[in-house]
């Protein structure tokens, strides 16, 4: 995107970390206005990469590039993760972020490439992509209407990743489809909660990093249309 940078301010490094980041009052709360910035900054960005993403994959898709695998996929969005962490405050955190939304944007398109290629793919693809827009339209609009603290799920919500990210891992080197259906579903309802998560904490003052805010939301969001793309095509490929 010619214009992924434009949310950087000109200025020095201060200067960066003060846009990127709101600081709290002394009472320790945000005003409505900081809270509405981050927002407002949260969902701009995430639009630009969620449209970046997009458009990496219809090229993987269209070159028909191969799959990077599971270790340099693991090793890429771990790494590029720990990258957005420690750049989070500097000039650096926006080609971080899109470094990181562009990779998982190349790891996308040989999955769709294969779901293309089962029967109704197409479909599929599209089922997937609108039940992900709704699901996410619904969480961030119940958040935000009623403004309800949902930070006590944090716990809950990493271990349950980190059993499905094991499950997952097991259910592809042991070739169980019917694990994976399982993994897949497991996913799909931690990904809404972690939007109900994240959302919430934005909104509640909780995370005034728009940055990670973003990349919170777009992994989310992303684990959200895989998982529901793996259910829809499996339940399909039944047929």
């Amino acid at each position: 995107m010619n214009n992924a940078q434009s949310p950087l301010p000109s200025g020095n490094a201060g200067q960066y970390r003060d846009d990127l980041s709101v600081s709290p009052t002394s009472s320790g709360e945000l005003h409505s206005d900081d809270v509405k910035r981050v927002l407002r900054n949260t969902y701009a960005l995430l639009a630009m990469t969620l449209l970046f993403s997009a458009g990496v994959a219809v090229v993987t898709l269209t070159l028909q590039l191969p799959a990077p695998g599971l270790i340099v996929t693991l090793v890429g969005y771990f790494g590029l993760l720990y990258a957005v962490y420690k750049l989070q405050n500097s000039a650096w955190a926006l080609p971080a972020v899109f470094a990181l939304t562009g990779f998982m944007g190349y790891t996308l398109g040989p999955l769709l490439t294969h779901s293309l290629a089962l029967p109704g793919g197409a479909q599929t693809i599209a089922l997937a992509l609108a039940a992900t827009g709704a699901t996410f339209l619904a969480l961030s609009s119940y958040v935000l209407l009623t403004r309800r603290d949902f930070s006590f799920m944090g716990g809950f919500l990493f271990v349950g990743m980190v059993i499905a990210l094991i499950a997952g891992i097991a259910a592809m080197f042991l070739q169980m489809p019917t694990l994976g259906l399982a993994v897949s579903a497991m996913v799909a309802l931690l990904s809404a909660g972690l939007i109900l998560f994240e959302t919430s904490r934005i909104v509640n003052g909780g995370e005034t990093n728009y940055v990670m805010a973003t990349v919170s939301l777009y992994v989310s969001v992303f684990n959200l249309f895989t998982s529901l793309l793996s259910m829809f095509g499996l339940g399909g490929s039944n047929d």
